[in-house]
């Protein structure tokens, strides 16, 4: 039970992002609304399965051009009070002071401080991630999707990343035993150009 609580902890810390301008990259918005981006995590129980969970409620921005993607930048808020995972209870004591600690700690935040282009539209992001009251330098593995114009006359890029956090490294006590001492994250990130 524990161990399910801890995974729906971390995932809050990777999907704050929000993307800072740059002289010739667009400016795009996470489409949050239109429910085309999603912050995912899982964690063993016990070593016996995968508990999985998200964030139900986050924001970002970022700013992209695919042919200079060292001006790229991205910045990502995470609501941690809106953990879900599908079972109430367990979902209480995630968000209780045992784990994320929302009452003190309600949100997660990620920052870009790097974004590497890897070929083949892989992508290394490197930044900042404020989870638990504890900021911690991360590496997201990501892939662009794909990019272009949407029926209703605007124009989208999307991507997804993965990585992988302890949660002794935010604070946050690996109680579980070892095989429930790290969470994956999973984000799938689809922006409207402004």
């Amino acid at each position: 039970m524990k161990k399910l609580i801890l995974a729906s902890i971390f995932p809050t810390l990777l999907f704050a992002s929000a993307f800072t301008s740059t002289a010739n990259a667009a400016d795009y918005i996470v489409d949050y609304k239109g429910a085309h981006a999603s912050v995912n995590f899982k964690i063993k129980h016990l070593g016996y399965s995968w508990l999985t969970g998200r964030f139900d409620k986050f924001s970002g921005s970022f700013s992209y051009d695919a042919a200079d993607l060292s001006t790229a930048k991205i910045e990502m808020l995470v609501d941690t009070t809106s953990l879900n995972t599908n079972h109430a209870e367990r979902d209480k004591h995630v968000r209780s002071d045992d784990f994320l600690d929302v009452g003190k700690f309600g949100s997660a935040k990620f920052v870009s401080a790097k974004i590497t282009d890897k070929g083949n539209d892989k992508l290394e992001i490197k930044g900042l991630l404020t989870l638990h009251g504890v900021d911690k330098d991360i590496i997201i593995d990501a892939v662009k999707i794909g990019e272009g114009k949407d029926p209703w006359g605007g124009y989208r890029v999307g991507f997804s990343g993965t990585t992988k956090i302890a949660l002794v490294d935010f604070g946050i006590p690996a109680t579980l035993g070892p095989a429930s001492a790290h969470v994956e994250l999973e984000l799938h990130i689809e922006g409207v150009r402004k």
